[in-house]
């Protein structure tokens, strides 16, 4: 992907000297006073009650029909009935399973846990799942990050006696499931005030409840709800906040052996332990059981009391994220393939008969990312099709689902990610409503590719005793996000390519200053940067330690050329020009007058062919000439130029790419047909 600023917003903050002082007064360290003060925090006493680690957990009786379902599973612990705990295949759904299985076979239940088979059976309970719990005899089936929207199987269980308690932390359509008990903090009739738990937590209240005694459960799986509140991405905000800090404790001195040999296999240390290793280092080697079809390793990871079989299960499990990480490039790949030249849809759906139906979120999640839009990528199998969605720029999966239900045979999930399954026949119609959702949910939701900094700090501040005191934000996440700083005004002083070419290592200098930074899945190419440029640099402050040395780093998340003049990237006016909409007032923002005109010709005269992010040519542009500039109009300028025949452009997905040609004679801007068009709607009333 073209990388030059993969943000088109960068949306800093400006923390007030007041409140940075009030916080250093009360004993926080410079650089993290700037970063609680930007985030709103005005005083010491606000700034702990955010970073809270240590808040009251509610009652879980808060939640509707938990007390149902306590009674339903005390009963069948009475009656010695047989239990199954019905979770999902992704770490959420992993850890509730591992997690209520193991409690309730201490309290001295007859208890199995099933996990549904991704590619024979889909997500969530299922006809296959009941009819086989039926033949083993079980009465009860309790459901974990799953359950919310099974109508239709919650009526076979019925019809097979077997009773069931739904847990879930999902959104719920109209009509729940007809169940014991439906716990759910999502439900409309639901009081609980944390609506943001993961499934492991949910399941962590049902057996709180059950034991009468949170704090005694918390001691015992703090780990694992740890993991899956991290790994299904909730805020961590509140009770999150304690489970997650808990966790990563526990996890420190962990006495499950699978997990300590899945830590030693990706080759960290208790010391290295935190929700950004927990996220991007333990959960995908979790998920990768799921996602190739072999969901017992994973459980068998969190239940074994076996050092040996917890080593063999964490050896299989980095073996099998391997294979899915091979199996993710060929898909990506393959889709990217499939996208249309030119002008990019609001959404992009794909579909494919060979891609597999584990991977294929991942891989959703990545084009969403680098395209800037929701995504969509269907597996189909003869007539229908498995879709895995992820959302872009706040735009809401599920209620977007739930408008476009008649064409969908099922679905499910929340705002950022959702699962369906669709009839081949219908995907066309999908495709059209969904880019037309998208499109009308982007033109009034203004930039969709925004960047929010914390502040923009003096490189005097960058030192390793002020990066050490932003540790005291974590664990950092949703919700209480790892700082990101801006620093304005930096010299290139180095550029190298690491990692096979992969990412981009930089030498920064400001005054006397000197900064490493690494910018990763990023290229001097694909940055559009050259030694000697001046650059402003959003980072996440780091510290590297290397052969014992330790050093500030920069983690590089955008890169943009240092502008002294005035530049203004919105693209509203244009946009309204492309889509046919202008309004006299637009229009008349848009016409560029001479000197305008005379100054972007003037800078792609000299290089006579360019590709550029256009928000990145504009600040060029303004960067060489000093002057200010608009986005919109320097886009209409290059538009005019292409009407009169003095250049032809081609627009490849983020970046425009513009090479000027021979002119056979002088040409007439105001002839220009877009021009024309201006004038006129300019004069509109």
């Amino acid at each position: 992907m073209w990388n030059c600023l993969k943000y088109g917003t960068w949306k800093t903050a400006q923390p007030g000297m007041d409140a940075v002082n009030a916080l250093v007064k009360g004993g926080y360290a410079p650089l993290a006073a700037m970063v609680l003060a930007s985030r709103g925090m005005e005083n010491r006493e606000k700034a702990d009650k955010y970073l809270d680690c240590n808040c009251n957990l509610c009652d879980p009786f808060l939640m509707t029909d938990m007390a149902m379902a306590v009674g339903r599973v005390a009963l069948a612990m009475d009656k010695g009935e047989k239990i199954a705990v019905f979770g999902d295949y992704d770490v959420d759904g992993i850890t509730a399973t591992c997690l209520l299985t193991d409690f309730l076979r201490k309290q001295g239940c007859d208890c199995v846990p099933y996990i549904p088979g991704r590619l024979e059976e889909g997500y969530g309970l299922n006809p296959i799942a009941i009819e086989y719990l039926s033949g083993l005899g079980v009465k009860l089936i309790i459901t974990v990050d799953c359950g919310i929207t099974a109508v239709e199987e919650a009526a076979l269980c019925k019809e097979k006696g077997i009773d069931l308690v739904i847990t879930d932390h999902h959104e719920c359509k109209d009509c729940l499931p007809e169940a014991i008990a439906v716990v759910d903090p999502h439900r409309p009739d639901c009081t609980y005030p944390h609506k943001t738990l993961s499934g492991v937590g949910v399941a962590f209240k049902l057996a709180a409840a059950l034991r009468g005694d949170q704090e005694k459960v918390l001691e015992q799986y703090a780990d694992m709800v740890c993991m899956g509140t991290v790994a299904d991405v909730m805020p961590l905000q509140g009770e999150n906040r304690v489970f997650v800090s808990r966790g990563i404790t526990m996890l420190k001195n962990t006495s499950r052996p699978g997990l300590a040999a899945l830590m030693a296999e990706c080759g960290c240390t208790s010391e290295q332990v935190s929700a950004s290793v927990v996220g991007y280092m333990l959960a995908p080697r979790i998920n990768a059981a799921g996602r190739m079809g072999q969901i017992e390793l994973a459980i068998e990871l969190f239940l074994t009391d076996d050092p040996e079989r917890g080593q063999a299960s964490a050896t299989a499990l980095c073996e099998l994220n391997k294979q899915r990480q091979a199996v993710e490039s060929e898909i990506y790949r393959q889709a990217v393939e499939m996208l249309p030249e030119g002008k990019f849809p609001e959404a992009i759906v794909l579909a494919d008969e060979s891609w597999h139906q584990g991977v294929v979120g991942i891989v959703a999640s990545r084009i969403a990312e680098e395209y800037c839009c929701p995504a969509f990528l269907i597996c189909l199998d003869g007539e229908h099709g498995k879709a895995s969605s992820r959302s872009f720029g706040g735009f809401n999966l599920f209620g977007a689902l739930t408008n476009l239900s008649h064409l969908l045979e099922s679905y499910g999930g929340h705002e950022l990610a959702a699962g369906f399954t669709i009839h081949r026949d219908q995907i066309p119609a999908f495709r059209k409503e969904i880019c037309r959702l998208a499109g009308e949910f982007y033109r009034g939701a203004g930039p969709k590719t925004v960047l929010e900094a914390d502040c923009v700090i003096p490189p005097e501040l960058l030192t390793l005793p002020n990066i050490q005191s932003l540790d005291a934000l974590e664990p950092c996440g949703t919700g209480c996000p790892k700082p990101v700083l801006v620093m304005e005004g930096l010299t290139l002083d180095k550029l190298s390519a690491v990692g096979n070419g992969r990412h981009l290592r930089m030498r920064l200098q400001k005054g006397g200053f000197g900064f490493n930074g690494i910018f990763f899945s990023a290229t001097a190419e694909s940055a559009s940067v050259e030694l000697g440029d001046r650059v402003d640099v959003a980072f996440q402050p780091q510290i590297n330690e290397f052969r014992g040395e330790k050093s500030v780093q920069m983690n590089v998340q955008d890169i943009r050329p240092s502008c002294k003049a005035a530049i203004c990237c919105d693209g509203d006016d244009y946009r309204l020009l492309q889509e046919d909409a202008l309004t006299p007032d637009a229009a008349a923002r848009l016409i560029p007058n001479r000197a305008t005109q005379a100054l972007v010709w003037r800078y792609l005269a000299v290089r006579k062919e360019v590709r550029e992010n256009p928000i990145c040519l504009c600040r060029k542009i303004v960067r060489w000439s000093d002057q200010p500039l608009s986005l919109d109009q320097m886009l209409t300028c290059i538009d005019i130029f292409a009407d009169v025949g003095l250049l032809e452009t081609t627009r490849l997905h983020n970046d425009i790419m513009i090479r000027l040609l021979p002119a056979t004679e002088k040409a007439d801007l105001n002839a220009s047909q877009i021009m024309q068009k201006l004038l006129s709607a300019s004069k509109e009333q």
